[in-house]
């Protein structure tokens, strides 16, 4: 956000009280102590403009061309509102051509990258336990007394040959 803060021209970029705002009421938190019912960059969210229908976007960094219609660049003032929200929270904007404002209300966290990424290295979740079944385990001292290990060739070498590569 200060970067994009720094990249505004003048104060009346449309953006740069909205950064302002933002910088304002930051709380800066490591990714794995982000709520998980809170926007994020690559978050997929449910929100209403005023008291309109809601709509289900994608926060990403800049404008997306395809699919259209699927995200909601933080370059746009929405997406901005939209980011650090937590589900239930709004936010005002307005426009500072003709004095409008709109809330933005974010619904509903569908997906979050730090929550995901959180819960699939949690103990017993299901990528964990694949992790662990897919270790090689070498066992020690698995053949008895008088058992030789078999040789891979039928003339007694162990070595197939380049022709195993």
């Amino acid at each position: 956000l200060e970067v994009m803060r720094d990249r505004c021209q003048s104060a009346a970029d449309p953006l740069a009280t909205l950064l302002d705002r933002k910088l304002r009421t930051a709380v800066v938190v490591f990714r794995e102590d982000m709520p998980a019912n809170v926007a994020t960059l690559r978050s997929r969210v449910t929100f209403r403009v005023d008291d309109g229908e809601p709509m289900m976007r994608v926060l990403s960094h800049d404008k997306m061309a395809a699919p259209l219609g699927m995200f909601i660049p933080i370059t746009a003032p929405r997406g901005l509102a939209l980011l650090g929200l937590a589900e239930g929270q709004r936010f005002v904007i307005g426009n500072a051509q003709d004095g409008a404002s709109e809330a933005i209300e974010l619904e509903t966290v569908h997906y979050q990258p730090e929550a995901a990424r959180l819960a699939e290295h949690a103990p017993g979740s299901p990528a964990e336990v694949a992790r662990r079944r897919a270790m090689l385990r070498v066992v020690a001292g698995h053949l008895s007394a008088g058992q030789h290990a078999a040789p891979f060739c039928e003339d007694g070498h162990d070595d197939p040959g380049p022709s195993a590569a």
